[in-house]
């Protein structure tokens, strides 16, 4: 075996008196896709940030081709070579694409910008990855998939040696994904050492050449991708089977009430004249193609966004919500997709997120301190939160942890309706098996859930009835016996949800 371009030896890390990270041993060969995965707060982003020069070891070496160094920054590891494409953007959005991706590291013709040449780079960056925006558009004006395509390509620009790649498709279509790869093999082929993280399995056995698997800080498992299955992967991951990750359907009763109609809902710019019901412990998933309008129609209905309807009847009543809080004082709420920007204040600690958008159940003009840690203490054990400190700062708990919490400070409001988006986006196996038995169980207890989301398997496993939207319109609505993936994707592509004989 060659010697690793970049390898970990031993290496703990601690935070205080919390070891996060004990004598974990990574190494990475040229030309070869080394795919780290496990569940969040496994430790794998410490590992990466570790590899990266974001943090140094506590114990333990890091090698660079052999010989041990200390990479004091992130500057350190980038000058060797080292280059991470964050899970979280790393962009500044008040910039231009074309600024971002030479942030630090302008062109100059002389004492002055080279404006033209960063221009033209740009647009070569761009489009290896198939990624058709303007160089001079301001990032604050991209979507999350563009916004991915853009660090990728700034990590491009750095002709990287090494490049860690931390959950690069969460917010990626199967095409973007499809293109990502064909640059993540090219790479590969050019002799660049490329570490993969995904939760999607499937992506692991397709683009990975070797696979790490930790758990709870340690390696449980590291060889060749092609020696493991996916499930054989998930249950290494989680230490238990998950082979049933999604829980019973029950089905919905013919008798059940009607909690939800909507008649002829429209959000200017993004839907038109969409019309369902949702019926008491039903959980209505809603599909189609990323920019199809499922989010903002959502978002409409909750009053996140300017909208008409013909009617909304909510439990009885004709209702219209101009702003969310009307919404979740009649018993409907709404979960981001974006947890990080829009759902949670990642500077703040658990408790004070908790309870924020419910301080009147906490005093009307002092804030009872003692009901709000009971509160927390309840979600924690109720939704599973794992933190090794009550009172951190929640931009350093995991990604799980933190939907989690989103989720505990949602249903403190006790809605009757809820609305999830995405509620899995960069999760791991474990905890999505959590977070499907909670929004089961929900719905079995006289709950009824709106579930939008672009994980195929997911809606399928665990939606009654699944309505696909396509540019704005809704294409058609699939009942319990008519769900599968070719007529979801018939319906996405505009097509009709049965195939005719000749097709078949």
């Amino acid at each position: 075996m060659p010697t690793p371009i970049v390898a970990l030896d031993r290496v703990s890390k601690s935070f205080g008196p919390v070891e996060v990270l004990h004598g974990v041993d990574l190494a990475l060969q040229t030309g070869s896709v080394h795919a780290l995965i496990g569940e969040n707060g496994a430790g794998k982003s410490t590992t990466m940030k570790i590899l990266a020069g974001y943090q140094p070891p506590t114990s333990g070496e890091v090698r660079f081709e052999g010989e041990p160094v200390q990479f004091g920054s992130l500057q350190d590891g980038e000058a060797a070579g080292i280059v991470m494409i964050h899970q979280e953007f790393n962009l500044a959005e008040q910039l231009t694409v074309e600024q971002n991706i030479f942030l630090g590291r302008e062109l100059k013709r002389g004492v002055l910008l080279d404006k033209a040449e960063m221009r033209r780079r740009s647009r070569e960056y761009l489009a290896r990855v198939a990624c058709d925006v303007a160089p001079e558009t301001l990032v604050s004006k991209l979507s999350n998939s563009e916004k991915q395509m853009v660090e990728i390509a700034k990590a491009l620009s750095r002709d990287a040696r090494v490049l860690i790649m931390d959950e690069p498709t969460a917010v990626l279509t199967n095409r973007e994904t499809d293109i990502l790869f064909k640059q993540v093999r090219a790479l590969r082929d050019a002799g660049t050492a490329i570490l993969f993280t995904s939760h999607k399995l499937d992506e692991v056995v397709e683009i990975s050449d070797q696979v790490t698997i930790m758990r709870d800080g340690d390696v449980v498992h590291a060889g060749p991708t092609s020696e493991m299955s996916e499930d054989a992967m998930a249950t290494a991951m989680v230490g238990r089977d998950v082979s049933d990750l999604y829980p019973a359907k029950p089905g919905v009763a013919a008798e059940a009430p009607v909690v939800l109609d909507v008649q002829d809902l429209s959000v200017p710019g993004f839907a038109k004249d969409v019309s369902f019901t949702l019926r008491k412990g039903e959980i209505l998933g809603i599909g189609g193609l990323i920019g199809s309008g499922r989010t903002e129609l959502m978002e409409g209905l909750a009053g996140l966004r300017p909208s008409t309807a013909a009617n909304i009847t909510l439990f009885g009543e004709t209702t219209r919500f101009k702003r969310p809080g009307e919404a979740q004082r009649a018993g409907l709420c709404y979960l981001t997709e974006d947890r990080k920007l829009r759902g949670l204040l990642l500077e703040r600690g658990m408790r004070e997120n908790l309870t924020l958008p419910n301080l009147h159940k906490f005093g009307r003009f002092l804030i009872d301190r003692s009901a709000e840690d009971d509160a927390l203490t309840q979600a924690i054990s109720e939704f599973d939160i794992r933190a090794g400190d009550r009172d951190m700062r929640v931009g350093n708990m995991s990604g799980g942890n933190q939907q989690k919490l989103l989720l505990a400070k949602v249903m403190l409001s006790e809605p009757r309706v809820l609305i999830v988006d995405e509620p899995t986006r960069g999760i791991d196996v474990g905890t999505k098996q959590q977070i499907y038995a909670f929004l089961r169980d929900l719905a079995n207890a006289g709950h009824s859930i709106i579930l939008i989301t672009s994980e195929m398997p997911e809606l399928i496993g665990l939606a009654d009835r699944i309505m696909v939207m396509r540019l704005g319109l809704e294409s058609g609505t699939l009942g319990p016996a008519d769900i599968n993936e070719a007529a979801i994707v018939r319906l996405s592509m505009g097509l009709s949800a049965e195939q005719t004989p000749e097709m078949a």
